[in-house]
């Protein structure tokens, strides 16, 4: 089967997550992504480590480099910048992620290049923006920090906490993508290239969802709550005898099918739990219900009693739990992809299924400057 974005060229001058995350994105779903790297050096990510793989490789590199090929270029150089000129002018989408101002001095800015490249897709992926911002440092933990991701996870007298994996990073990428796909549907139809400015704070923002609408539309300033919901309740983890179960009701039908299975339906009938937003206005008394009743069993047996009366819950697996189940559901989440060398290495499958044109598995991130 031919790939949705068979023939499409990306040219990559990213590194790090965001950019690379989209450019891999291009890759499997068909697109010839060749990836411009310093000499020597490459991506940082491939000096982020342990872990390493068997080869010592860095497993962090691995993560949004699949499907592409790499070419070292110093764009310090005339030549080199001259090659890269040569690449940019004849592809049909160019992501880049350097500080504002330097592909201008090395000639591979958007306006020196649309000239000879009208239908060019040109992606500037940036920490704050072009303008005021243009000067800070990009980096996913201070964006989180920044952005206010921090002040809303963590325990309430605790100190802030990141995300566990750099959130925004990928989110960007994902929005850089979305952007590219909805730029190229409107060359389809006109034959105009254009700029997308993508930005990790405004990225952020965005998908704080909730969170940020609490602010922009209640002015309300949220704040740290562990584990529970600012306007879901029960939502959070509950102690059982042997562990924690998961607990997600999103409605009141849920919440009397869980009352029901613990053994005390008349919570359900309580006027203080029974709606939504009185459960969220007692949730302390709530949880404590919730805490004594659990308690006297352990997790697994309660979350197959409540799947089966269709109540979300669930234990917090590790990310080899998560990839046992995701296998056991059949969902395969893992692909084996061939080296070079005749190695093979296994990474994460692409999460989008398509019926006709399905994501491509084609090489393994290249070694520098293969």
């Amino acid at each position: 089967m031919s790939a949705a974005l068979a023939n499409l060229r990306v040219l990559d001058f990213s590194r790090v997550l965001a950019g690379p995350f989209a450019t891999m994105m291009l890759a499997d779903l068909g697109a010839t992504v060749t990836k411009i790297e310093r000499p020597g050096t490459g991506d940082d990510t491939r000096a982020w480590g342990p872990p390493y793989d068997e080869r010592g490789q860095a497993t962090y590199f691995q993560a949004a480099n699949r499907n592409k090929d790499t070419l070292t270029l110093d764009l310090s150089d005339p030549g080199d910048r001259a090659e890269a000129r040569r690449l940019a002018l004849s592809a049909d989408v160019l992501v880049e992620n350097f500080r504002p101002g330097l592909m201008a001095e090395f000639g591979l800015d958007e306006d020196q290049l649309r000239p000879g490249n009208p239908g060019l897709i040109y992606c500037s992926i940036t920490g704050f923006g072009r303008g005021a911002g243009a000067g800070l440092p990009g980096y996913d933990l201070l964006v989180q920090a920044l952005g206010g991701l921090m002040s809303v996870t963590g325990e309430p007298a605790g100190e802030p906490q990141k995300v566990g994996v750099a959130m925004v990073d990928v989110l960007t990428g994902l929005f850089a993508t979305t952007g590219i796909l909805t730029a190229l549907h409107h060359r389809t139809r006109t034959g105009e290239g254009q700029r997308i400015d993508v930005d990790l704070l405004s990225c952020l923002l965005s998908a704080l969802v909730n969170q940020a609408s609490a602010y922009t539309s209640g002015g309300v300033v949220p704040g740290r709550m562990g584990n529970q919901h600012p306007s879901i309740a029960p939502y959070e983890p509950i102690p059982c005898a042997d562990g924690e179960i998961v607990l997600a009701v999103g409605n009141d039908r849920q919440f009397a099918e869980l009352c029901d299975v613990v053994g005390a339906p008349e919570l359900a009938a309580d006027e203080r739990f029974a709606t939504n937003t009185a459960r969220v206005r007692h949730r302390a008394r709530l949880r404590a219900e919730l805490v004594r009743l659990l308690g006297a069993r352990p997790a697994a047996g309660w979350v197959e009693e409540l799947t089966s009366r269709r109540v979300p819950a669930g234990t917090v697996n590790d990310v080899a739990g998560a990839f046992a189940l995701a296998t056991k559901l059949g969902l395969a989440p893992v692909v084996e992809l061939p080296r070079a060398d005749g190695s093979t290495v296994n990474l994460v499958r692409n999460p989008i299924g398509l019926s006709v044109t399905p994501p491509v598995y084609r090489t393994a991130p290249p070694d520098l400057g293969a």
